[in-house]
């Protein structure tokens, strides 16, 4: 039990889990540093601006889905009787959810990089390699710096 336990503070530690890829936030071929670092014509940014709307109505409703189904995980959780098939379950609608908001961004990001050049295509990847290590050495220097924030004097 203890270890169903774990596993489901595990499933809500990573319930906002990442998209198929981490792009930019937002429209970000509508602005002018990626349109100008990739090149971007009007055409392209159009048929992106198309492939994000036609996504966005499903999105939602898969984001809506995995909350809901995290908040029935979290119900069941904090019942004074806890009840394994239950869990289990929950679990199972939790992980199901995520597959499919998953499966959607990852669909997403194929018909993108569909409008995107080879060329186009490397020079987002090496923009995100360098923002995503970035966030890394960010997020290291934060927890380097934590213990000194609660140090007494």
């Amino acid at each position: 039990m203890k270890r169903l336990i774990l596993i489901a503070i595990a499933l809500f530690a990573f319930a906002g889990t990442a998209p198929a890829m981490d792009l930019p936030p937002g429209k970000w071929w509508r602005r002018p540093e990626i349109i100008q670092m990739l090149g971007l014509t009007e055409d392209q940014q159009s048929k992106l601006e198309s492939i994000s709307l036609k996504a966005m109505n499903e999105l939602i409703d898969h984001r809506a889905e995995l909350e809901k189904a995290n908040v029935a995980l979290r119900a069941e959780l904090d019942q004074p009787q806890l009840n394994r098939e239950a869990i289990r379950k929950a679990a199972a609608r939790v992980s199901d959810a995520r597959a499919r908001l998953f499966d959607r961004e990852l669909m997403m990001l194929y018909d993108m990089r569909g409008v995107l050049s080879d060329t186009q295509w490397m020079k987002m990847r090496q923009q995100l390699d360098r923002f995503q290590e970035n966030k890394r050495e960010e997020r290291r220097e934060m927890q380097g710096q934590r213990p000194n924030m609660h140090r007494r004097q």
